[in-house]
C-alpha cells in the first residue's frame, strides 16, 4: 500500500485513494508571509501536543536519549508538561562513541528515571545473525536499533518515544546546506560553454582527492560535463553510497534495466518538488527516500522484533503539515542546528547538547569492522557462497580493499556484507 493511501474492497473491486500528502503542505517561493507566521506561532503547541499524544498508552512510555538534541528535546517537552521521562541511552566502553556524559547531563537537567545500557562490541557482534534474520528487505541500518530495542525491552520497556523525524521536518543534516549549494553550483555549470565543461570536471576530480565526498563531486561534475541538463540531482548523490560507475562495477545482472527503472522514480520526486524552495524541497527528498524507506522500516521491523513499539512523536501529522508551511529560510535561521524546534520547545536545552557537533544515533562501526568483526566481514566478502550471484566478486573485494587502506567510510563494505548475508539467508 503507497503511503498516505486507503485501500477498498467492494463488490470483488480494490480501489486506492491518496487521503494525505506533505506535497499538500510544502510551501514554495511564493509562500503566504502571514500563514508561514502562524505555522511558526503554532509549532509549541503542535510541539506540547504531539508528545503527549504520544504518552498515551496501557503501559509506561519511555524515551530512547542519545545525548542529542532530538532526544533531549522530547525529554525536555515531556518535563515541561510536568511529566517525569524515564529515559533509556546505550553507552560503550569505546570513548570516541560514548556519549553517556550527555544523556547523564540531560537526564540531570530534567531529572528523568534515567537507565544507561551497556553494548560491548561483543554484544553487537552476538546480535548479528538475529538482526540479519529480522530483516525483511537488506539494509545497512537497524542494528543500533535492535541492540536498543533487545536492552529496553529486557528491562521491562514495551512503548518507547523516539527523536526520529526531527531532522527532516527542522533541517538538521548538513544536507539542508550543501544540497541547496550544489543546486545552485550545478545550474551554473550547466550555463558554461561546453568546450570549458569537461577540463573543469577533472580538473575538481584531481583537485579533491580519493575519498567518498570528493568522488561525488566528482560525479556530478562528470555528469554535467556530459549533459546539458542535471542527469541526476545533488541530493541523490550526496545520499548515495556507491557512484553510477562503483554500482556498474559491482552489479552482476543487468545494470542499465536497473538503473533506468531507479532513475525514473528519482526523476519523480524531483518533478513533484521542483516548485519548493530548496531547503523544503530537501525535507520533502530526505523524508519521502531516506526516512521512510530505511529510517521508519528499520526502526520498525528491528524493534518489533522484540515486541517494542517505538512511536515518533516529531511526524504526528499535525506537526509535519505545520512544519511544510514554513519557508525553508526560516528553518536555517541563527547558527544553531534545529534553531526554529530550539526556540519553540519553551525551555531551554543544556547548552553543552545543543552547541555539540552533530552524531548520529550509530555504533561505533569503523573500530569494529577493523577489530572482532573483521574476519567475518572479509570472509563473507571474499568469497562467493550458494546465493544467487547478485554482485562481482572483484569488485566487491575492491570495496573492502579500500576500507582497509583508509580510502572509503565502513558503511560501503558493511552495505556488501549485510546484502550477501540476507541473500544467503532468504533466497
Amino acid at each position: 500500500m503507497p503511503p498516505g493511501h486507503v485501500i477498498s474492497f467492494a463488490k470483488g473491486n480494490f480501489t486506492a485513494r491518496q487521503y494525505w500528502s506533505p506535497l499538500d503542505f510544502i510551501r514554495g517561493s511564493a509562500t503566504d508571509s502571514a500563514d508561514a507566521a502562524d505555522a511558526e506561532r503554532s509549532l509549541p503547541a503542535h510541539l506540547r501536543d504531539a508528545v503527549l499524544s504520544h504518552l498515551v498508552s496501557d503501559v509506561p512510555v519511555g524515551v530512547f536519549l542519545s545525548g542529542g538534541i532530538d532526544s533531549s528535546a522530547l525529554a525536555a517537552l515531556m518535563s515541561n508538561a510536568g511529566v517525569r521521562p524515564t529515559t533509556f541511552s546505550l553507552v560503550f566502553r569505546e570513548g570516541e562513541f560514548n556519549e553517556a556524559e550527555y544523556s547523564q547531563l540531560v537526564a540531570r537537567r530534567f531529572s528523568t528515571d534515567h537507565h544507561e545500557l551497556m553494548v560491548s562490541e561483543r554484544d553487537a557482534l552476538n546480535s548479528i545473525p538475529d538482526a540479519l534474520a529480522a530483516m525483511d528487505q537488506p539494509t545497512i541500518d537497524g542494528v543500533n536499533t535492535w541492540l536498543v530495542s533487545a536492552k529496553a525491552r529486557a528491562a521491562g520497556v514495551k512503548v518507547a518515544l523516539t527523536g526520529l523525524g526531527a531532522d527532516e521536518m527542522f533541517a538538521g543534516y548538513s544536507n539542508f546546506r550543501d544540497v541547496p549549494r550544489l543546486e545552485g553550483l550545478a545550474a551554473d555549470f550547466t550555463k558554461m560553454p561546453s568546450m570549458l565543461r569537461r577540463p573543469v570536471a577533472a580538473m575538481a576530480g584531481v583537485v579533491g582527492g580519493q575519498n567518498d565526498r570528493s568522488r561525488k563531486i566528482s560525479q556530478l561534475a562528470g555528469e554535467l560535463a556530459a549533459s546539458e541538463n542535471i542527469p541526476t540531482h545533488p541530493y541523490f548523490v550526496v545520499r548515495s553510497l556507491f557512484n553510477p560507475e562503483e554500482r556498474r562495477s559491482l552489479y552482476a545482472g543487468d545494470y542499465e534495466a536497473a538503473a533506468g527503472d531507479m532513475a525514473a522514480m528519482l526523476r519523480s520526486s524531483i518533478a513533484a518538488s521542483a516548485n519548493f524552495d530548496p531547503v523544503n524541497r530537501v525535507s520533502y527528498l530526505e523524508s519521502h527516500w531516506y526516512m521512510r524507506n530505511t529510517l521508519l522500516r528499520d526502526s520498525d521491523f528491528m524493534s518489533m522484533a522484540h515486541g517494542l513499539e517505538l512511536r515518533v512523536p516529531f511526524l504526528d501529522r499535525s506537526l509535519v503539515e505545520a512544519c511544510f508551511r514554513i519557508p525553508g529560510k526560516n528553518k536555517l535561521r541563527g547558527g544553531t542546528p534545529k534553531s526554529l524546534l530550539l526556540k519553540s520547545l519553551g525551555i531551554n536545552l543544556p547548552s553543552e547538547i545543543v552547541d555539540r557537533p552533530k552524531r548520529g544515533f550509530t555504533l561505533p562501526f569503523e573500530n569494529w569492522l577493523r577489530g572482532e568483526m573483521k574476519p567475518m566481514v572479509e570472509d563473507a566478502l571474499s568469497k562467493n557462497g550458494d546465493e544467487p550471484v547478485l554482485l562481482n566478486p572483484g569488485s566487491v573485494r575492491e570495496v573492502w580493499n579500500r576500507f582497509l587502506a583508509g580510502r572509503t567510510s565502513w558503511s560501503r563494505p558493511w552495505s556488501l556484507f549485510v546484502l550477501k548475508r540476507w541473500c544467503e539467508q532468504n533466497l
